[in-house]
């Protein structure tokens, strides 16, 4: 009798009371003395101290034993949440369903990927027509522990080879193979040290592929890389002899690729010094005299070439265009002044991809997608039905194709793959995910809000269907806000954890992303940065003032630059948030162009080196440097080892700073992933894990129960 009194009197515990006793349940170790040295660098004039800058040294003894202390007193923490185990089984039920990716055709296969739900990384298969499906790559036996992903794969012309690359532990650098596909035997040795390449036939002789010299000073993994080189392979020789095709000394570019149109006629190349902007040269390779000729010799916009139709470019272009439109050139006289508009400019931004000799014009309106169908003169010919409002990908393929597959997802849509017919614009399900999610108990509702100058911001929030609006939803607000990204409808497993436990799931189109062209990119960049931080303070103070939650029930989350921006909104009003997940943040904006590749990012943010006024812009909203002793979130700062995109020295910095000043009692953890990078290859097994403690880490510092008596 007494055994069930106690357990009613636990199931009665109020919030509060919960929230009371899990709190004094757990305890935090002291976090570890984490010693400062005496350095400092001076910007105009102003001397700024880095206590810090030994923990950029990753390779360093005392570096790491630092990452073993911090990840000690991380996981204690973390071991101590009553619930933890039970979300990590829920995640595990969740995520084991069989996940495809949309098929493609190469010579007399169709090839797809497959994940049977719980394997660490998805495998590639292939079948001819209808045929049993066989496995032609499966990426978990590269390494026992999962963690070797596979990153790309590239076919010949006729499908008889293929190049694919391997990321190990997460890493940017690759490895290239080559196989034939018929018995899968390689051929040639492995060609090492490759970074941010695509793989380029060139018939079946050999293919174009593109990397950097590998850093001679600090560790490849944060070693700073200048400078891009295009190079040609040839099957069967030494990488060592590989012909130098552009780039190096004569033109140092940052970043330079590479793609042969789809007759293979042309070779095309994309130069550019950031990550906004780009030169564009072509070579006619039908001419064995013919040089590489410049087609656009500035890096004021963005230009590709998507499609040819014998000697015609079709180019999709932001040329007086912020929006975006598709031109026609003959490649003989290829400069802008010849351009022809073939898609004009819409008030709606646009993407096109093609296939079956067809051209598809993929929108976005207020962050949702739009897909119409042209032919190659330009003509209108349907626009495509989709399934609800929500975000399509796809629409690619080859020229003879009478079909082709796409993408449609929503945040409470699973991701479904649609196979199209392009004769009849007929939509068809080709494989629909077997999630334990009813999407009919959700809804997704698109707001508008005003940002602190009076900028109208749309969000999208999601939560199931009659939850009451009392202030207290435990809500997680989502964002990016840089680099001209596009925030669209996506479905999150993850997510599902949140909502069936009567939590909001809230994401905003900040300035800085791409959700309104490059009008709104550019006004989230360099000087204007701080719209971008606005804007997300904006929206959180809406769900607030609009009852979905509270300030004590809302937690913020973004990876990258979305790292930044929580960690420069949680310095800037670290009152307004009760829990904070800055992911592989970019948090020392004063050192972030001296690491990796990071130079090339300084189109968005500008350098503390470009003048005094810019500096002191930068200083003020750094989040490494914006802290201050305070009242800061319950923070969990995640980064991963092999990260050598945002190196986790930001993230490391950050943590160290952030433990030092704060002043409340909320944790102040730092979860390092080992094995890992910047987020993409990563194992299910890691991402679960993660996620998991993400869930815990939230609803334990919320007061919030699981699972809750609301679901």
């Amino acid at each position: 009798m007494k055994q069930r009194f106690l357990a009613l009197a636990a199931l009665l515990l109020s919030s509060q009371a919960y929230a009371q006793y899990t709190k004094t349940a757990i305890k935090t170790l002291p976090y570890p003395q984490t010693k400062k040295v005496d350095t400092v660098t001076t910007y105009f004039g102003t001397k700024v101290p880095d206590p810090y800058r030994w923990l950029e040294n990753d390779q360093a003894a005392e570096t790491k034993a630092w990452v073993q202390e911090e990840n000690k007193v991380t996981q204690n923490y973390l071991a101590q949440i009553p619930y933890r185990e039970a979300i990590h089984k829920r995640l595990e039920t969740l995520w084991n369903y069989e996940k495809y990716e949309a098929p493609f055709k190469e010579g007399k296969y169709t090839y797809f990927s497959k994940n049977t739900g719980l394997q660490n990384q998805s495998a590639l298969y292939r079948q001819v027509g209808s045929g049993a499906p066989e496995l032609f790559l499966d990426p978990n036996t590269f390494s026992k522990d999962g963690t070797t992903s596979l990153a790309g794969i590239n076919f010949t012309k006729d499908g008889s080879m293929a190049a694919y690359l391997i990321s190990e532990g997460g890493s940017d650098w690759r490895k290239v193979i080559v196989l034939k596909t018929a018995d899968k035997s390689i051929i040639g040795d492995t060609l090492t040290d490759v970074k941010f390449s695509g793989i380029a036939w060139k018939g079946n002789d050999g293919f174009y592929y593109s990397s950097y010299d590998k850093p001679k000073v600090g560790s490849q993994l944060a070693g700073l890389t200048q400078y891009h080189k295009l190079y040609y392979h040839k099957l069967g020789t030494p990488q060592s002899t590989d012909k130098l095709v552009f780039g190096g000394d004569k033109t140092p570019r940052r970043y330079i690729n590479a793609h042969l149109t789809e007759d293979q006629r042309f070779l095309v190349i994309s130069a550019a010094n950031t990550t906004t902007g780009n030169e564009l040269y072509v070579q006619d390779l039908s001419k064995p005299s013919s040089g590489i000729v410049q087609v656009v010799d500035n890096f004021d916009n963005e230009h590709q070439v998507v499609d040819n139709v014998g000697s015609k470019l079709y180019v999709f272009t932001n040329l007086n265009a912020p929006n975006f439109r598709v031109v026609t050139v003959d490649a003989a006289n290829p400069k802008p002044a010849n351009w022809k508009d073939l898609i004009p400019e819409t008030k709606n931004v646009l993407d096109v991809s093609t296939v079956g000799g067809k051209i598809f014009a993929q929108y976005l309106k207020d962050a949702t997608s739009l897909v119409e169908q042209y032919d190659m003169n330009g003509k209108k010919e349907r626009s495509v039905e989709l399934p609800s409002i929500g975000s399509a990908s796809g629409f690619n393929g080859k020229k003879e194709e009478k079909e082709t597959y796409y993408t449609f997802t929503s945040y409470i849509y699973p991701p479904t793959i649609f196979k199209y017919d392009i004769a009849t614009g007929k939509s068809t399900v080709y494989k629909k995910p077997n999630v334990q999610f009813d999407p009919t108990k959700f809804e997704s509702k698109q707001v508008f809000y005003n940002s602190k100058d009076g900028t109208r911001i749309p969000m999208i929030i999601t939560y199931k269907k009659g939850l009451v609006m009392n202030g207290k939803n435990p809500t997680l607000l989502y964002a990016y806000g840089g680099f001209g990204v596009s925030m669209t409808p996506s479905f999150s497993t993850s997510n599902i954890v949140l909502l069936e436990n009567g939590g909001i799931y809230a994401v905003p189109n900040l300035r800085g992303g791409g959700e309104y062209g490059e009008t709104w990119h550019l006004a989230g960049t360099k000087m204007k940065k701080q719209n971008v931080f606005d804007d997300f303070i904006a929206a959180a103070e809406y769900l607030v003032k609009n009852n979905y939650t509270s300030k004590d029930f809302l937690a913020i989350s973004g990876g990258s630059n979305g790292g930044l921006l929580v960690g420069a909104a949680m310095t800037q009003h670290p009152e307004l948030f009760k829990v904070a997940f800055p992911a592989v943040g970019v948090m020392d904006m004063l050192r972030y162009n001296k690491f990796t590749a990071g130079a090339g990012w300084a189109y968005d943010y500008g350098t503390a080196e470009d003048s005094k006024e810019m500096f002191e812009y930068i200083y003020k909203y750094s989040p490494y440097h914006a802290l201050k002793p305070a009242e800061y979130p319950a923070t969990l700062i995640t980064t991963a080892d092999h990260d050598d995109r945002v190196v986790p020295a930001h993230s490391f910095k950050f943590a160290s700073r952030i433990q030092e000043n704060q002043k409340g009692t909320s944790p102040v953890l730092i979860r390092i992933e080992t094995k890992a990078g910047h987020g993409a290859g990563r194992s299910t097994a890691q991402v679960i894990s993660e996620q998991t403690d993400k869930w815990a880490f939230m609803f334990h510092n919320m007061g919030v129960q699981y699972p809750s008596a609301k679901n």
